[in-house]
């Protein structure tokens, strides 16, 4: 993995630059690719707008497929706390980017992620970072959905995990059947919450509950 993509991923992966220096490349073979992609295109990217695009692209796609590079395990890395709690733990709304493996454009949308702890517990914002690890990637957001799921059974070993995406997608409101206000909702449940249905329904009710104000 490039050294500048390293440092990104192993500093925090919420970083959003890749600094490069005036007159610099980022990665001069992944910049010629991009110049060549506008030129078939019938631009000019010698031209003052575009000086620069080959770069911002090369360097803004490493970011958003930044997830090949980092596991679960290294996310959450020591924030597993030992605990009695029995109760299901639930974070909804988190918000989520990522690019569709056909097209190459964007969906994005809402997770709502929900586990029975079973002598352990996560700190909260490592379930968002989970799910940015497979997020950013090319995805399909059936896949997404059942990564997300089983990354966080295998690192809590809880008794159950439930997870549910909302997401719009790009290819469907730009291009095809154009439709700007559809949404696309998957979900994954593993352990308690596909055996038991109370369990399941007890998630599905307070994911549409409304946001505390």
């Amino acid at each position: 993995m490039d050294t500048k993509l390293t440092k990104v991923v192993r500093e925090g992966h919420y970083i959003g630059s890749l600094d490069v220096g005036p007159g610099e490349h980022y990665d001069p073979e992944f910049e010629a690719s991009v110049e060549e992609i506008l030129t078939r295109l019938g631009e000019d990217p010698k031209r003052e707008g575009l000086k620069r695009t080959p770069q911002r692209v090369a360097k803004a796609l490493d970011f958003l497929t930044s997830g090949y590079h980092m596991t679960v395990e290294e996310v959450v890395k020591d924030a597993l706390f030992e605990d009695e709690c029995e109760e299901m733990v639930i974070v909804k709304d988190v918000e989520f980017y990522s690019l569709c493996e056909h097209h190459m454009l964007p969906f994005f949308g809402r997770a709502h992620v929900g586990y029975l702890p079973k002598g352990r517990i996560v700190g909260l914002s490592k379930i968002a970072r989970v799910i940015d690890v497979f997020a950013r990637r090319l995805q399909v957001q059936e896949r997404l959905t059942t990564q997300i799921a089983s990354g966080l059974m295998s690192v809590l070993n809880a008794r159950g995990v439930g997870v549910v995406l909302e997401a719009c997608h790009f290819c469907m409101v730009m291009r095809g059947v154009q439709k700007q206000n559809s949404q696309t909702v998957t979900s994954a449940m593993l352990g308690t919450f596909r055996e038991d249905s109370r369990t399941r329904a007890e998630f599905m009710d307070l994911i549409r509950r409304s946001s505390v104000s």
